[in-house]
């Protein structure tokens, strides 16, 4: 416990990200209401929902006909994803600037572990400041900034003053900031979740910390275990750079229960795509697919494909993990509270060894990406991105 204290994590968090680069590009749509996401004909949704649109009742992983319905003078957008992956490797070079210790969480949020960097950068609370105070003066855009002990405090702490906010919980702090929040503040807590704690008369986060351990393992399980360590602001996990790690993943949580593939099927490209340049960016291969499913009410499937060599080649990335969300769609669809994409067994290049004469589909799509780095690295994402799913 001690040493848990003696941390200091920041969460970063970009506000209303897509909508906020389409406004860096257009000035012209500041004030007024934002939809960025896919065709309302096409049974597309919302991905993000700018603050103006957020006071008519639209969110993202809302479908987007419903966004328009509730919202008639929004503007809406399609994602430019090339465009908001060159702006987010430029946060994440500034963030690198504080520390190497940067895990990445999605395309706009990270933890950012700055412990023990006092005597160089000044207390946490102001290393807080000046992330957000760069981030701002060299990209215009704003950031929610959470300090705090561990990930799940710092986490907590970065959605507790959107937007634009800094919010600082110091160890002796943290029942005080936690108690009064409502069960779903806690992280991964959705509708039906919450349903389920009300059940048992536990509506704020001090009610669950101060509940039984014995009957919420008995009515929860493993889960409700997990959720009052949470409860009690416990949270003992590292924060793992890419270069360090056993894995490399990409989540996404929607903030409503998604089952339309072909938003789904967009989500993991995406994933996929982020997961494999990263890869490549740490010069590593893995050997094996995994894809995380949750339901509503939290059951959590699982389900994973291995190589017979690593690979850091996008398209066999790309095949296997669409191949899986198509098994699971064809035998266990069910409407997604969260979808992520793991590569794991990784091992650095060095020590993959090649087939003898090599194959020359998998040596092209080599040279592909290669050429896609490339242009990525020196004129940015949105100069070329690979098309959409089918």
């Amino acid at each position: 416990m001690l040493l848990e204290m003696q941390r200091r994590i920041i969460h970063a968090d970009m506000d209303e990200f897509f909508a906020a680069v389409e406004k860096l590009d257009n000035p012209a749509l500041r004030g007024k209401p934002l939809l960025v996401g896919g065709d309302p004909d096409a049974r597309g949704v919302v991905s993000t929902a700018s603050y103006e649109a957020r006071q008519f009742g639209c969110h993202s992983a809302m479908p987007m006909a419903r966004a328009i319905r509730l919202c008639p003078e929004a503007v809406v957008l399609p994602v430019r994803g090339g465009r908001y992956r060159q702006v987010s490797e430029e946060i994440f070079e500034i963030m690198g600037e504080f520390t190497p210790l940067i895990e990445r969480l999605s395309i706009d949020e990270a933890f950012l572990d700055i412990t023990g960097t006092e005597r160089l950068l000044g207390p946490a609370p102001r290393v807080g400041a000046d992330v957000k105070s760069r981030i701002k003066s060299r990209t215009g855009l704003t950031v929610s900034v959470g300090v705090a002990p561990n990930k799940f405090l710092a986490k907590l702490a970065s959605d507790l003053e959107k937007p634009d906010g800094l919010t600082i919980i110091e160890p002796d702090r943290i029942h005080e900031v936690l108690d009064p929040l409502a069960i779903r503040k806690l992280w991964g807590v959705g509708p039906a979740a919450a349903k389920r704690f009300e059940k048992l008369n536990i509506r704020t986060v001090g009610q669950l910390r101060t509940a039984s351990p014995k009957m919420i393992r008995t009515r929860l399980g493993p889960v409700g275990e997990h959720l009052q360590r949470l409860a009690a602001g416990l949270d003992d996990r590292p924060v793992t750079p890419d270069s360090r790690a056993k894995s490399i993943s990409q989540e996404q949580t929607f903030p409503v229960d998604i089952d339309d593939m072909v938003e789904l099927t967009r989500v993991l490209l995406d994933q996929t795509q982020q997961v494999a340049r990263r890869l490549r960016r740490n010069r590593l291969k893995a050997r094996t697919v995994t894809l995380k499913l949750r339901y509503g009410d939290f059951t959590t499937l699982t389900r994973s494909a291995t190589f017979d060599e690593p690979t850091d080649v996008t398209e066999l990335l790309w095949r296997e993990a669409r191949g899986l969300l198509d098994n699971w769609s064809a035998t266990q669809h069910r409407p997604l509270r969260l979808l992520g994409m793991t590569v794991s067994q990784l091992t650095g290049r060095a020590g993959v060894q090649g087939s003898l004469f090599g194959d020359l589909a998998q040596d092209a799509q080599q040279r592909i990406d290669r050429a896609v780095d490339e242009i990525a690295n020196r004129f940015g994402d949105s100069a070329i991105n690979r098309g959409g799913p089918k």
